[in-house]
């Protein structure tokens, strides 16, 4: 059988586990693949059409799901006879991954990989970390905190803390967010980013990560995407420890859902050894298995509540689970992909002082009414 062709993220999260399976693959019954890497923005700049003419199997992030399934670039996965098994993942889903793949009635990619905002301690530094935003302000005036805020970092910052406050962003038909609520997101973001150190405002969660892994002066970040490397014993000199990020006024939920799923072309040379890779790749038992072993961060419900794996990576995912279980999903539409950069680069003009919190939000108004018209946002809160 001649090998199917794969494109991931060039990451050791996203790409050892995918290469570390291929090797197994014939064993499993299923086509081997030959995966490429690119970075998560060289997918985004890169033409979806010329991808997907390229591979048979796509990584991708779910805010792109409605921006390709609209395109005709993706194969449906309801329509592969495998009505049982969809129902079995989407039941072992965790929080809204399963959901976040699903476009205009039909399930576009199944999730691999599941992440969201949640926070990082260092546990030899300090035992808990701060449950509520009070706290963290407190810890962050001693210069004990990160807070990874680039821009894209600071747009998935002010989704998160709107969701949190009650209000997920592009909910309503004429504001990105309504006004009151947009100026205390601010006000919050303001007073973390006037306690940090200002190149936070340049970090992502990789480059935080290893700032809290390697400096003992730094034990704690409230918002980061959650990567469970950082946790395994010997990938840094010191293990840090993933959990719910603090509280709000909805408790944990409202946490900016990330993560990847594995999507087939439309265009793939061999459609059905491809939708066949990818339903092994989304298993329970691959995902707690070999892809956790190999590097991976499962996406699988079984997989998370697994004691076996929990214990190998200082409780990642169990100490994440209620963050993760009601997480919001991002504005459902093809114009959000556009409209995201715009957020982050306006919310992180705003941290700069660059503007006024009115004109900022001024901003994000005329670029949702321009990207999204009167759209009001579909996912969970």
């Amino acid at each position: 059988m001649s090998a199917l062709r794969g494109m991931t993220w060039d990451h050791p999260r996203g790409k050892a586990p995918l290469l570390a399976l291929a090797k197994r693959s014939g064993s499993s019954g299923t086509t081997p693949v030959e995966w490429s890497a690119r970075s998560l923005q060289a997918f985004a700049d890169h033409p979806l059409e010329e991808l997907a003419e390229t591979y048979d199997l796509l990584v991708i992030d779910h805010p792109h799901i409605p921006l390709v399934a609209d395109r005709g670039l993706l194969a449906p996965l309801d329509g592969s006879g495998r009505a049982d098994e969809l129902a079995r993942l989407a039941s072992e889903s965790v929080g809204e991954s399963f959901a976040s793949y699903r476009h205009e009635g039909c399930v576009w990619a199944l999730p691999v990989d599941a992440a969201a905002q949640v926070s990082v301690h260092r546990p030899d530094l300090r035992a808990a970390p701060p449950s509520e935003w009070g706290a963290v302000l407190e810890l962050a005036a001693e210069g004990r905190v990160l807070w990874p805020a680039k821009p894209v970092d600071a747009m998935s910052s002010f989704l998160t803390i709107a969701a949190q406050h009650g209000e997920p962003v592009c909910s309503r038909p004429d504001r990105f967010v309504a006004r009151e609520l947009g100026l205390a997101v601010l006000d919050l973001m303001h007073g973390l980013a006037d306690r940090v150190d200002p190149a936070c405002l340049e970090m992502n969660p990789i480059d935080a990560a290893e700032r809290l892994a390697g400096d003992d002066r730094l034990s704690y970040a409230p918002l980061a995407f959650g990567y469970v490397n950082y946790s395994r014993a010997g990938f840094r000199a010191h293990r840090l420890a993933y959990r719910d990020i603090p509280a709000g006024p909805r408790g944990v939920a409202g946490s900016c859902l990330g993560g990847a799923g594995i999507a087939v072309s439309a265009r793939s040379r061999d459609l059905e050894a491809a939708v066949d890779v990818a339903f092994w790749l989304a298993s329970a038992d691959v995902q707690r298995g070999d892809y956790y072993r190999e590097g991976g961060q499962p996406a699988n419900a079984v997989a998370w509540q697994d004691p076996v794996v929990n214990a190998d990576c200082a409780d990642f995912f169990s100490g994440t689970r209620r963050t993760l279980d009601s997480a919001s999903v991002r504005p459902r539409h093809p114009g959000w992909l556009e409209l995201q950069e715009v957020v982050g680069d306006v919310v992180h003009d705003a941290l700069l002082r660059a503007c006024t919190d009115d004109e900022c939000l001024d901003r994000l108004d005329d670029a949702r009414g321009r990207l999204l018209g009167d759209h009001v946002a579909t996912g969970s809160a």
